[in-house]
């Protein structure tokens, strides 16, 4: 059995080529994960389900984000799918981590959906963009 190892070259490769999901994930990371009570202090809205706003555009843009990063690579619609599995895994375990890791902080399937729902639509974007964006390139 053969494994494949990543050296240091490619390791930072890898990391200068998505420096921008890095980013954005870790943002993610620690928005999710941070004492609930930092926000409630905050008090910038009283807008109900902000939070579910929140999570729509925050995924949108890892979304859109992971997309450029990637666009070369697509070469059918199914590629870009799979690449949106990216964000999705990664809210779909931010949840799991919300409800096992933290006290102030539950797991939420509605968030999941806002998550998603982020996503599908910066898929959407990128489907109806594409095409203009690829002809003005060539």
């Amino acid at each position: 059995m053969q494994f494949y190892c990543l050296n240091l070259r490619q390791s930072l490769d890898m990391i200068r080529n998505n420096k921008f999901s890095i980013i954005i994930s870790v943002v993610i990371l620690y928005l999710s994960l941070a004492n609930a009570k930092t926000f409630e202090n905050a008090g910038l809205f009283d807008i109900k389900y902000l939070d579910k706003l929140v999570h729509f555009g925050l995924y949108f843009t890892f979304t859109i984000t992971v997309i450029f990063e990637h666009r070369k690579f697509f070469s059918n619609t199914r590629q870009l799918l799979l690449t949106a599995l990216i964000p999705f895994g990664f809210g779909v375990l931010i949840e799991f981590m919300q409800a096992d890791f933290t006290a102030t902080r539950t797991g939420d399937i509605i968030d999941v959906f806002a998550n998603t729902a982020g996503i599908f639509c910066a898929l959407y974007l990128w489907l109806v963009i594409s095409p203009y964006y690829n002809h003005k390139i060539k």
